[in-house]
């Protein structure tokens, strides 16, 4: 499939003229005149949602002449709903400044604004019409966000099936739809819209995950996203971290103790000063965990500065640097786990990430009612593995040479993108389109590591020549890519949004691998250097389209349907372990995603999203046991074969105080469901005893459900997370019978635990303070089949945690 066999489509989108706009335009000031910066500005008649600048401007473009609602929000201030007739402009608006706010108050005036559970149809330059999805308001949750705990933070997230850790929130590992939660590889993530994993092509794991306490929101769109932001099925996962404050400068200084020598520090400095703004935060976390040789601690530091050089034109620069290292306890048989969840066999495994981001962002606004961004990126980090990691989990350490796993990821991009807004017989349209540069030259190496018991990440060829598990490669990797969409109302209610991806792709693994045979007596009967150079290379095109119907305010039907595509990666194509393989004809993965739903709001009282949705995959990669040719039984990664998996999604977030209490500002009582029913099949398969299964990963059921309530300064949260079995191999394995495989395959059993938080305001000082898994159920999310295990990953225990803030 050529370019130009589709260059009609593009002539078709560039070729679109712009005519004459409707408009809404002032400035918010407070009741002394001044005006007032990062007012949001939300559309009550189309949902719409938009922020003043910098000098208190505003100007939103609306479909056609008539009147308006508008409701306009800033902390600190009362809630202002005003009727206004498009056109309008020069309009000054004035907002009044309230004091002594309860924390309940200031929760019940932000939620007047309602429209904060959804992206809008336009962010910047990008387009979400037809899309799910879903944004989580950060400062809105009552959770442990000192540990990043995802049952929490996620909870109201629909269907997202989390791989749980003690690692106090280091890396996020979510999946859903059947797909692999292990750190969230099936998603592309990104930091305030910039890649932030390892390698978004040849390694899309996701080592990084930025603290809770420093976003302001966690930005999530479904299989659809593979358009704007790349091929990956889970779609994806942003973090937007705050913005800098409006004073010349604010501290804030959170600290944390908890369970198991818990503790944690987070300090951010922020402040604007003229067209200077700036927000940078320190966080340390150390912890034992709950189970014994499970230790961690590690450092994070963020800059973001930003100029503003004149009203439409700005530039952003972005630094991270995250460090951590982690004792790892090793995973367990179902035996062990039932004997005891807390216990350890393995005392010299450590894990250890370095990573270092950088960003640079240049934004314009044409007064043609045009923006334009271009975001440079690049990442210098690293991983390393060390320990002792045999299949048969029960196998005491004998000490000896430990498996060493280095990665190096050195990767660099650029994305540009422009969005044009447009009418056409008096109905707002926009068109977009981008293109994005990505490059990396990566590195993997496999030996020997020391006998030693400490976090040693040096080889140790020399002292242990003869260890079969060695390689070494570079994985040079190339993609370009042009994406494009238009929002085409066709109606003043209804809109359809097509789009295009092209893809040019081309992966490279280059190196070679020591392959070592012994015999009974241990003696060596095989030993050769098997050299490779794999390169791919594809081109291809991704079409999908998105429709919305607004019949009336707060209420909206969506449907979309677009094709995605995940290359192999190179973990898929060299690395050397006991008892596993890889097929040599592995390839690429394709399919698509659609989703059926309806969402919205009632009398800003009740909020729900509704829906079904299908994810087709063809040629699935994934593992399964088989034997090799000398009768072992063996792991082999391969393409599976064909699967689909669908289901019902839905949330609602129900506000029992202003439906009941309405005349009581100082009573907050909130209660949600989260319920996603799945299912799932695979429907032919190379495999023997594949086809007719489910698809790993699948629980039929999950379910999170919980209420918060709150008085004015106080305010505490209960949550129930209920997930039902799933698989986690494609043959479908209840447990293992085999003593190799004890352990790494089987059912995830169905489990439940329940998570308290609490927090109390007074002054600039806040009190937190929780109880997660207060049950104390003994469950798991994962079966490992390589680190932290292989084998079952226990779940935290009952812990305890309580932190104090001020803000100067």
């Amino acid at each position: 499939m050529k370019l130009k066999d589709f260059s009609f489509i593009i002539f078709l989108l560039f070729s679109l003229n712009a005519i004459s706009q409707t408009h809404v335009s002032g400035v918010l000031v407070g009741e002394s005149g001044e005006k007032l910066s990062y007012v949001e500005v939300y559309n009550k008649s189309n949902g719409s949602k938009s922020t003043t600048n910098k000098e208190g401007a505003f100007d939103v473009v609306v479909a056609n002449s008539g009147t308006y609602t508008f409701v306009f929000y800033k902390d600190d201030y009362s809630v202002l709903e005003q009727e206004i007739t498009a056109p309008s402009s020069g309009l000054v608006i004035t907002l009044s400044k309230i004091t002594n706010l309860s924390e309940v108050v200031v929760k019940n005036e932000r939620d007047k604004v309602f429209a904060l559970n959804k992206l809008k149809d336009i962010e910047e330059t990008a387009i979400y019409a037809g899309k799910k999805t879903e944004v989580i308001k950060v400062d809105k949750l009552t959770a442990n966000k000192a540990a990043n705990n995802p049952r929490q933070i996620y909870a109201q997230i629909v269907g997202l099936t989390i791989n749980e850790s003690s690692d106090g929130g280091l890396q996020l590992s979510v999946g859903g739809r059947g797909l692999d939660p292990n750190r969230s590889a099936n998603f592309n993530i990104r930091q305030n819209d910039y890649d932030i994993s390892a390698d978004v092509l040849g390694y899309p794991e996701s080592y990084y995950a930025t603290p809770a306490e420093a976003l302001d929101e966690i930005q999530i769109v479904r299989g659809a996203a593979s358009l704007q932001y790349g091929t990956q099925f889970g779609g994806l996962i942003n973090f937007k971290i705050k913005s800098p404050s409006t004073k010349p400068i604010e501290l804030v200084e959170r600290n944390t103790i908890g369970s198991y020598g818990l503790y944690t520090n987070f300090t951010s400095l922020s402040g604007t000063k003229g067209k200077f703004s700036y927000y940078t935060f320190f966080n340390y976390k150390r912890g034992d965990g709950f189970r014994p040789n499970s230790g961690f601690h590690s450092t994070n530091f963020f800059a973001n500065l930003n100029y503003q050089f004149t009203e439409k034109t700005s530039v952003h620069f972005d630094y991270t640097r995250f460090d951590y290292v982690a004792q790892q306890a090793g995973g367990l048989t179902d035996q062990m786990f039932e004997q005891d969840p807390t216990q350890s066999n393995r005392t010299r495994n450590w894990f250890a990430v370095n990573w270092n981001l950088f960003a640079l962002r240049f934004k314009h606004h044409f007064d043609n009612d045009a923006d334009f961004s271009l975001q440079l990126f690049g990442l210098d980090a690293s991983r390393k593995t060390v320990g002792f990691r045999p299949n048969r989990v029960e196998l005491a350490d004998p000490g000896g040479a430990r498996d060493l796993i280095l990665g190096d990821f050195v990767n660099w991009g650029a994305e540009a993108r422009y969005l044009k807004k447009y009418n056409i017989n008096g109905n707002s349209n926009a068109f977009l389109i981008g293109a994005k540069y990505y490059q990396a030259q990566n590195t993997g190496i496999q030996g020997p590591g020391s006998s030693g018991s400490d976090a040693n990440f040096n080889l140790a060829t020399a002292e242990f020549p003869q260890n079969p598990n060695q390689s070494d490669y570079k994985y040079p990797n190339l993609n370009i890519s042009v994406f494009g969409e238009n929002i085409f109302k066709v109606a003043e209610k209804f809109s359809i949004t097509p789009g295009f991806r092209y893809e040019n792709i081309k992966t490279q693994a280059n190196g070679s691998y020591r392959k070592i045979n012994f015999d009974g007596a241990g003696n060596i009967i095989l030993d050769k250097t098997v050299a490779e150079n794999n390169v791919r290379k594809r081109d291809f095109f991704l079409f999908g389209v998105g429709l919305s119907y607004k019949p009336k305010n707060g209420i909206e039907f969506y449907g979309n349907i677009s094709q995605n595509y995940r290359s192999v990666t190179y973990s898929d194509l060299r690395t050397v372990y006991s008892s596993y393989a890889i097929s040599a004809d592995i390839t690429d993965e394709k399919g698509f995603t659609s989703d059926v739903g309806i969402r919205g709001q009632i009398n800003d009282k009740i909020r729900f999203d509704s829906s079904i949705y299908a994810l087709y995959y063809n040629d699935k990669i994934g593992d399964y046991w088989t034997k090799n040719a000398d009768g072992v039984p063996t792991m082999l990664r391969d393409n599976i074969g064909t699967a689909i998996t669908y289901g019902f999604e839905t949330m609602i977030d129900w506000s029992l105080s202003k439906t009941f209490f309405e005349a009581n500002p100082n009573l907050i009582w909130n209660v949600f469901s989260n319920v996603a029913i799945t299912d799932s099949d695979y429907l032919k398969s190379q495999a023997t005893g594949v086809k007719g299964n489910k698809v790993e990963f699948v629980p039929l059921f999950n379910i999170k459900t919980g209420t918060g309530i709150g008085y004015k300064n106080f305010m505490s949260s209960i949550q129930l997370t209920y997930v039902t079995s799933q698989f986690t191999d494609a043959t479908n394995q209840v447990v293992s019978t085999n003593s190799i495989s004890a352990g790494i395959s089987g059912k995830i059993p169905t489990y439940y635990v329940a998570d308290f938080s609490s927090s109390y305001k007074w002054k600039n000082w806040k009190l937190e303070a929780g109880v997660t898994n207060f049950t104390d159920n003994k469950y798991f999310t994962r079966r490992a089949t390589g680190y932290p295990g292989p084998g079952i990953i226990p779940s935290d225990a009952r812990t305890f945690y309580t932190t104090l803030e001020f803000i100067f």
